[in-house]
């Protein structure tokens, strides 16, 4: 069987959108901006999980008042709901997904924040989630400990190391355990306390670096009934981006444990949920042209292993893909997209009944954001 810039601080807070905000609010130091986008997408393949429909809409405000002349405070909430819902449905699409308030001090004292975020994890997949779809995807999930967006976290930032050293910057994060009964999470999505920290540095105006690692308490819940040996989920990377704005190179290189989710993340037929031990591997590259086209490819490689329950050790690929395509920006607002996805893991019956992805996917969209 086989398994399947300048700085940190700015990429998080002007994520994909804010950058057209639209300020709605000005007064007594005080601003409130509204963002938003509205994706239509259509996804085909073979794969009926893969095919139909994708498209989604997000709306967001970030706000920011100064206290003081060395302290002010920021907050941000984002919701999305998916559009390929029927009116009458049970409201699954909808959710949170940003929401979080902080403080800001002064010029070079950081910044420390609490709520709905990302994880310092993130700081590393970002480089290479830079595609309208697919990539940045070998190891982060939604709410699977601090590999991406999840609960609960607490947040310190710190550009220039205190002002101290330029290009210098790193994050201090610790998450809040997440497994109480009624909070729409299954053992997937619980986690125990955990920390983690992230650490960048602009080699030169074009080329940065960076590190992050994280570890995570996992429940009594995910123990038993997931078949997992150890008490904590850890992951590791590092990554290495070029940007001139024109040419945009990166690639990124993690191992996490207890972490990586298996296919659809079922324990089936006796594999458990997460991998024992995962390597990731990501790669992207697109060129701007003045005229709007950015053509793009990406390879994306997962491969772990785990223990059965029946004590056999199983290994193999658990997503290996290369995604080429190309993006047309109209104006700031509104742009076009299509991309291919070549699947590069072998048709097998083994891998689609533990939900591991074998055919090819085709997406093409449409993203109007302000």
């Amino acid at each position: 069987m086989k398994l399947r810039n300048s700085s940190i601080l700015i990429s998080v807070l002007a994520m994909a959108g804010t950058a057209n905000a639209a300020e709605v609010f000005n007064k007594d130091q005080t601003t409130l901006d509204l963002y938003g986008e509205v994706q239509g997408m259509h996804y085909q393949s073979k794969d009926e999980s893969n095919q139909g429909d994708r498209s989604h809409a997000r709306l967001g405000l970030r706000g920011n008042t100064q206290i003081n002349s060395e302290l002010s405070a920021y907050g941000r909430w984002e919701y999305e709901a998916k559009l390929n819902n029927a009116e009458a449905g049970d409201g699954n699409g909808q959710h949170t997904r940003l929401g979080y308030a902080g403080l800001k001090f002064g010029t070079e004292g950081g910044t420390f924040d609490y709520g709905r975020n990302y994880g310092v994890m993130h700081d590393v997949a970002a480089m290479t989630d830079v595609l309208p779809e697919f990539g940045g995807d070998s190891f982060e999930t939604p709410d699977s400990f601090m590999t991406h967006r999840g609960t609960g976290m607490a947040t310190y930032r710190n550009d220039n190391f205190f002002g101290l050293v330029e290009g210098l910057h790193f994050a201090l994060q610790f998450q809040g355990r997440n497994d109480k009964t009624g909070s729409n999470r299954n053992l997937l999505g619980a986690n125990g306390d955990g920390y983690g920290m992230s650490l960048s540095y602009d080699i030169t105006d074009t080329l940065s670096a960076a590190a992050a690692f994280s570890s995570s308490r996992l429940t009594a819940g995910q123990k038993q009934h997931l078949n997992i040996e150890g008490d904590r989920a850890n992951s590791y990377a590092a990554g290495l981006k070029y940007d001139d704005e024109a040419l945009y190179l990166a690639a990124i290189y993690n191992q996490s444990y207890h972490m990586t989710r298996i296919g659809n993340g079922a324990a089936i037929d006796g594999v458990p949920a997460f991998a024992s031990k995962s390597e990731n591997l990501e790669v992207v590259a697109k060129y701007n042209f003045d005229f709007g086209l950015t053509p793009m490819v990406a390879f994306v490689q997962s491969t772990g292993k785990a223990t059965a329950f029946d004590g056999q050790t199983v290994s193999g690929a658990l997503k290996k893909y290369v995604a080429v395509g190309t993006n047309y920006a109209f104006n700031k607002n509104i742009s076009a997209f299509a991309l291919y996805q070549f699947n590069l893991i072998k048709n097998s019956e083994a891998d689609k009944a533990i939900g591991i992805a074998t055919d090819d996917i085709m997406a093409v969209g449409m993203l109007y954001q302000f």
